[in-house]
């Protein structure tokens, strides 16, 4: 049993989903002066509420404490950065914006995604609570706010005339522990015939592929379309359409806009989508209490290929330094023990250490310097990219380790 209430209907939570043990936040990365110190750790169990269905994780620090310094920046991988170009270009074309359309971005990083629509001279205000991510987007000319977003920041636009013809966030929803007020203030700031998109980690994907390592402190609700549909209903918001795209391991694309606006027809994609998702038993709470158990076993057998590995005296080092990534660890309990250091083409990570396992983190050219036999990708949903990349190390017999949704070894 939780001691908090459901984020949207404010019932209790007396269903566990999964309980990944204690672990420090998978985005507090350590400076080497931080190593001879304590780490803060927090329960990062998660709960679905019985009414709603929405999974989500205890309050254990505030999203100010979380997002105020952030080491995520969306901009350096290729793949994504790809994905948003095309968005674009889709949002562009579908929704016939132009140079007097206003379009504004919830958690808009770095200007990863804002930065395509600035260059086709459309008017873009971003929205970033992490002062340091913002600065790198305000230094790309690209306007941005530094602050949360909900009802009291939309009236701040609105008292300032100012509306957003397309709103849009992507894996944000998430990160929110105020649902109710979050998208009531997406409600506020979307012009009469305006359209919002979120992208989100689809939930029925995670229990359908374990991807438990997605669960973190900072990701507050994982969400099937079914309990967003209604989340929405319930602030005056009608979701149109839908799209099952790629990212995060299988995310969802959803277009909604006001209930009263009549500017798109509903898509058949949305019926279909609720019908797939009751037929898997989304709506059942028998649904979820196998996954624990699916988790507990992906951890022994990941754990075991490591052990065997290390036994026969291979070395093992990680590519990547995502949150997935320090959920992963620390559930399964690895550290330099088992996995050498990491590397990740972010500067802002390099040459500080993984919470918890402690792992360094360093530049990807040390790959080439030490030669090892095993990499572990620990951000499998960008996997083919990482392979394209690190495509050299095939030269003395190296192999890359995916952890999930089980071990596979690719050669």
């Amino acid at each position: 049993m939780s001691n908090q209430n459901c984020r949207i209907c404010n019932n209790p939570l007396n269903v566990t989903f999964v309980d990944l043990g204690s672990t420090p936040l998978a985005n507090s990365y350590l400076s080497a002066d931080q190593l001879q110190r304590m780490e803060p750790i927090y329960p990062l169990r998660t709960f679905v509420c019985e009414e709603c269905f929405l999974v989500q994780v205890e309050d254990f620090e505030t999203p100010k404490h979380i997002f105020g310094e952030y080491a995520y920046f969306s901009g350096f991988s290729d793949s994504w950065l790809e994905h948003c170009r095309k968005y674009v270009h889709m949002a562009i074309q579908r929704l016939q914006l132009h140079k007097d359309s206003r379009v504004i971005e919830i958690a808009s990083n770095d200007g990863y995604l804002l930065q395509f629509f600035q260059q086709e001279h459309i008017p873009v205000i971003g929205i970033e609570p992490a002062a340091n991510v913002a600065e790198a987007a305000e230094k790309k000319g690209i306007s941005t706010v530094v602050d949360f977003f909900g009802t009291a920041l939309a009236q701040k636009f609105i008292d300032d005339g100012i509306k957003a013809d397309l709103l849009l966030g992507n894996n944000v929803l998430a990160h929110v522990p105020q649902l109710n007020d979050f998208v009531a203030g997406m409600k506020i700031i979307l012009s009469d015939d305006g359209v919002i998109t979120m992208e989100f980690p689809h939930l029925m994907k995670l229990m359908q592929g374990c991807q438990f390592d997605t669960i973190y402190h900072e990701h507050f609700s994982y969400l099937s379309f079914t309990t967003v549909v209604a989340l929405f209903e319930k602030h005056g918001l009608k979701v149109f359409d839908v799209e099952q795209i790629s990212t995060h391991g299988g995310s969802l694309r959803i277009f909604a806009l006001h209930s009263q606006s009549n500017r798109f027809e509903q898509s058949a994609n949305v019926e279909r989508l609720l019908s797939e998702e009751e037929a898997f038993g989304i709506n059942q709470i028998s649904t979820y209490h196998n996954f624990s158990e699916e988790v507990k076993k992906l951890r022994r057998g990941l754990v075991s290929f490591l052990i065997d590995l290390k036994d026969s005296g291979k070395t093992i080092v990680g590519y990547g330094a995502p949150a997935k990534g320090n959920t992963l660890l620390n559930y399964c309990g690895l550290d330099q023990d088992f996995v050498d250091y990491t590397v990740d083409r972010s500067p802002h990570k390099q040459g500080l250490y993984l919470p918890g396992s402690r792992i360094p983190i360093y530049s990807p050219d040390r790959i080439m310097e030490t030669k090892p036999d095993y990499l572990l990708i620990l951000p499998w949903n960008i996997k083919e990219e990482i392979i394209e990349q690190t495509n050299f190390i095939r030269e003395w017999g190296g192999q890359w380790v995916v952890p999930i949704p089980e071990v596979t070894v690719t050669k």
